[in-house]
């Protein structure tokens, strides 16, 4: 397994967050998102003036990865520049993410200021029906 660097990951979040398109909300989200092998990718939030049809940071890294073979990741960073505290995911992230990241892994978020949050997968979604349902579904 890729030794964890959430310091360098959270930089290659706010490098991601300088290619936001969000002309919009004003609002711009990098995010970097590590595989077991230390393969990065990143993402940016893409908005599109139906709010709905936005393409959030996290999503955006997480389906470049699968879209080059991954199904396994180990951390997530996120960079939000343009709020001075951290902010983390949203539920529609929180939920994708879960599919292809174990509960145990490793999550930072912060704004432009000094404070950086760092939580895992499954603090952020502690009730995660589907890993709770092959936990007690396990059939011999």
């Amino acid at each position: 397994m890729y030794e964890l660097d959430l310091d360098g990951l959270f930089q290659e979040a706010q490098r991601a967050a300088t290619f936001a398109y969000a002309p919009y909300s004003k609002f711009r989200v990098g995010a970097a998102l590590l595989a077991e092998d230390g393969t990065v990718y990143t993402g940016c939030n893409v908005e599109n003036r139906s709010f709905g049809l936005t393409i959030c940071a996290e999503r955006n890294a997480l389906v470049q990865g699968v879209a080059q073979g991954r199904r396994s990741f180990i951390a997530i960073a996120i960079a939000s520049p343009d709020a001075v505290e951290p902010v983390g995911p949203c539920g529609a992230c929180r939920q994708v993410l879960s599919e292809f990241m174990a509960p145990q892994a490793q999550v930072r978020f912060g704004g432009s200021g000094p404070e950086r949050v760092d939580t895992t997968i499954g603090a952020l979604y502690p009730y995660d029906s589907l890993h709770d349902l092959l936990a007690f579904n396990v059939r011999d």
